[in-house]
């Protein structure tokens, strides 16, 4: 029996075992897939409406340089170059009718798919941008009190944006949060339990108790923390560069437990290789990763600045589209 875009996705997310592997096309052509994507943030880099990007000051304040490509941009100067006190932090005010006046138009859009709300940029690396890269890593260690109170002060507004988002309808609430470099973490595994893991409990806790699913999005390597995300409650698992993740170790520890939203490597295959060679890499991703019973997601991303054809974007497409359950 047929069933909505939006159950497929469920199903994927739940073992519920899907008729074929949803995917979720990221920067254009949402439509092609199972999932839409609405931006919660005001500013940089998401406005409040589908598929638009704004390069003005985000909300919170900071900034982000454009270069002359059609990426994300860069960080400028810091808004917080010493700590704030806890009183001087700035947080943004809800202004609800701005931010959910694109939500109409974006149901209709949306008809059966599954609704996604986005922060954006969140947690910690909205910290970063806020105080600087390298003031913010210097604040887990020597400045612990005023990277709380920011810390603290930046998860509790997300809080009340994923109260938002569900009382609009939506079905799942989408953090995006780097940790990882090319080789591993950015801090050690310790210090990420200590002051991380805690908060990001209570926020999918959160989104748990208002009925959404939680996608945690992280690039680089972060495998030395991927468990810790699914014991904490992540629904799904976003790991941006499978290319530099050793994926058969970690669908031997949670292929079966944990939904991973997986792509086509955007610094290798799905750049520089055939579209063949984009296929045997979707089949393998979804065996280490994937089961009849769910558990995988295919993401769709172009990446034309990085040098991927139109052929090759809709290979990946094609590859994840292809995909039939396997034992």
């Amino acid at each position: 029996m047929a069933v909505s875009r939006r159950e497929l996705v469920e199903q994927a997310i739940e073992f519920r075992s899907p008729q074929r592997v949803p995917i979720v096309f990221w920067n254009c052509n949402q439509s092609e897939g199972e999932v839409m994507l609405y931006h919660l943030a005001l500013g940089a880099p998401g406005d409040g409406t589908p598929n638009t990007w704004n390069w003005s000051e985000n909300e919170w304040g900071y900034r982000m340089t454009r270069s002359v490509d059609v990426t994300m941009g860069c960080p400028s100067t810091p808004l917080y170059p010493e700590l704030p006190s806890a009183a001087a932090i700035r947080v943004p005010p809800l202004r609800e009718a701005e931010r959910m006046s694109a939500v109409p138009a974006f149901l209709e859009t949306c008809g059966d798919r599954y609704r996604l709300a986005s922060f954006d940029l969140s947690g910690f690396t909205v910290y970063t941008l806020l105080r600087g890269f390298e003031n913010a890593m210097e604040d887990l260690l020597a400045a612990p009190d005023g990277f709380a109170a920011l810390m603290d002060a930046i998860v509790g507004f997300e809080c009340d944006l994923m109260r938002l988002a569900a009382r609009y309808g939506f079905h799942g609430i989408h953090f995006a949060d780097d940790w990882g470099t090319q080789s591993g973490l950015m801090v050690s595994p310790a210090l990420w339990r200590r002051l991380f893991r805690p908060r990001y409990a209570r926020q999918f806790a959160l989104a748990h108790e208002l009925g959404l699913h939680t996608w945690y999005h992280c690039c680089g390597n972060f495998d030395p923390i991927m468990d810790d995300f699914h014991e904490i409650g992540a629904d799904v698992l976003n790991i941006s560069q499978p290319n530099v993740v050793d994926m058969a170790a970690v669908g031997r520890r949670l292929r079966g437990r944990q939904c991973f939203l997986l792509p086509i490597s955007y610094q290798t295959v799905s750049i520089s290789g055939t579209p063949e060679e984009i296929h045997a890499e979707a089949r393998r991703l979804y065996e280490l990763t994937g089961t009849p019973s769910g558990g995988f997601i295919g993401y769709v991303e172009e990446y034309g600045v990085m040098g991927m054809s139109a052929a090759n974007y809709r290979a990946c497409g094609e590859a994840f589209r292809g995909l039939r359950p396997c034992p």
